[in-house]
């Protein structure tokens, strides 16, 4: 059996495909904190593979409203694409064979484009970013290194935006063309400052222009008659709405990528 057709990522058809196709379950991916189905998707003879996770399938958490995570993905995806940084891959919240759920287009990770490691040093080799130490070994800790990679940096602004609770290794994903994708964005959007990731290498730094200019579209369109409050307000509720809008105030008045509050783990756990 031939494997389905690969549609561009963030094209219209892959937003109609995944909103109108059929979906067809093929597995479950049973690492996953939630339900998280593994589906092709099929509609006016294309095909694609993607991600399913239906609302029913959510773990309840003690800091976010039951039944919200979907649209937290679908929400993150919105900004992504406003930021034309094209970060998430293509997602919309649709009915599936087990209700309303999250769908968003699958990405094959392409191996040998490493991003995080572990070395025994006090302090990063050029072309790496400190994230901080972490015991390996009984007795012994090594340094937690990013690549100093432009497409992690604007990953880290996005992150900052929609206030990431859970940016981990695995959430990672180079891509065919030297894309990088960000997935499992689930647990984001809080009222409350919760960043947590492994993007801390420039934190304090400044921003770089064009993120500078990003952010300024993002407060523009994120205004009361803007396009994408208009597509987050149904998405995510008021104050959640109202706090994204702050972020994005305070990134602009600092010039600078966050730096950890103190007030929440600043790393997830476990990293990867």
């Amino acid at each position: 059996m031939s494997a389905p057709e690969r549609i561009p990522p963030r094209s219209v058809t892959t937003a109609e495909l995944l909103a109108r196709g059929e979906l067809t379950v093929r597995g479950q991916i049973r690492d996953a904190s939630n339900a998280v189905l593994h589906c092709s998707v099929s509609h006016d003879g294309q095909e694609a593979l993607c991600v399913y996770k239906p609302v029913r399938g959510e773990r309840p958490l003690w800091d976010f409203p039951d039944g919200t995570l979907a649209q937290r993905e679908v929400a993150a995806y919105e900004v992504s694409e406003a930021t034309g940084w094209g970060l998430v891959p293509p997602t919309v919240l649709r009915d599936g064979p087990y209700g309303e759920g999250m769908c968003q287009l699958w990405i094959e990770g392409v191996p040998g484009s490493e991003l995080l490691a572990l070395v025994d040093a006090e302090e990063p080799e050029p072309g790496w970013k400190a994230i901080g130490f972490a015991e390996v070994d009984e007795g012994r800790t090594a340094l937690l290194v990013h690549a100093d990679d432009e497409r992690l940096r604007r990953l880290a602004v996005l992150d900052a935006v929609i206030n990431n609770a859970d940016r981990k290794g695995g959430h990672l994903l180079p891509a065919e063309g030297g894309r990088l994708y960000g997935i499992d964005h689930g647990v984001t959007f809080n009222t409350e400052n919760k960043l947590r990731t492994l993007l801390w290498g420039w934190a304090g730094e400044p921003l770089t222009g064009e993120a500078v200019d990003v952010l300024k579209s993002l407060k523009e369109t994120l205004g009361p008659s803007g396009a994408l409050a208009r597509r987050l307000a149904v998405l995510i509720t008021a104050a959640e709405l109202d706090a994204t809008r702050a972020r994005v105030d305070a990134l602009l008045d600092s010039g600078k990528h966050p730096e950890p509050s103190g007030e929440w783990p600043a790393i997830p756990w476990p990293p990867v």
